[in-house]
């Protein structure tokens, strides 16, 4: 009780996550790993989670996160998956870990797949990572803005509080670390929406809206 009423007081990713999903029956998490987010949602509908590293998609299925799964190199989307299949392509931590060109890829394949919805969760700009637990796949290749997020056509909202705050893999910098982390989740409420000050960013592209100004 305590949990649901200090995230109604300060939403953090999961609900933010979540409100986005509402309208959506289907997904494929792309880069699903062993514990996506979705499992912290109350998203109930059809959903694919692929991954390239083998380990990851065991762990996930341990814990039943996705309807299905499969093995892939996720810049082979186009040759996999069909297009226009799923109302909603996530990538969740995920485009940072590719090189601008093959985010831009990455990116342009899942246009392809989904028709409502992509969203985009990242650090804000390149934060160094390498890689851990054996898998390669971890290390950072590339940052990303809310500038060029925006440019794109996402829509762009500030998540983990002021950048300041947090360091290597989003962990809180000061001690006592529960004091910072509410700090954290204060900034994140106050700069929601200047997504320039804060530590990652959440883009949500609404595909059916700029299919309609397209057309128009």
């Amino acid at each position: 009780m305590m949990k649901q009423v200090y995230h109604r007081l300060f939403p953090g990713f999961a609900q933010e996550l979540e409100k986005e999903l509402a309208d959506c029956k289907s997904l494929i998490d792309i880069g699903c790993g062993s514990a996506s987010p979705i499992k912290y949602t109350s998203f109930n509908g059809y959903s694919l989670g692929i991954d390239g590293f083998k380990p990851s998609i065991k762990n996930s299925k341990k814990s039943k996160i996705h309807s299905k799964y499969k093995l892939m190199n996720l810049l082979e989307l186009g040759k996999n998956i069909k297009p226009k299949t799923f109302d909603c392509a996530i990538a969740l931590d995920v485009i940072e870990h590719f090189t601008k060109e093959d985010g831009e890829t990455l990116l342009a394949s899942m246009e392809k797949i989904a028709t409502k919805k992509i969203i985009i969760f990242t650090t804000n700009g390149f934060r160094p990572q390498g890689a851990y637990d054996n898998n390669q796949f971890q290390v950072h290749l590339s940052g990303w803005t809310p500038k060029e997020m925006k440019l794109k056509g996402y829509k762009v909202i500030g998540m983990h509080g002021l950048k300041s705050l947090r360091g290597n893999y989003a962990k809180i910098r000061f001690w006592p670390k529960p004091f910072w982390r509410l700090i954290s989740d204060i900034t994140q409420k106050i700069f929601i929406n200047e997504p320039d000050k804060t530590y990652a960013i959440l883009c949500v592209k609404n595909l059916q809206e700029v299919n309609k100004f397209k057309y128009q």
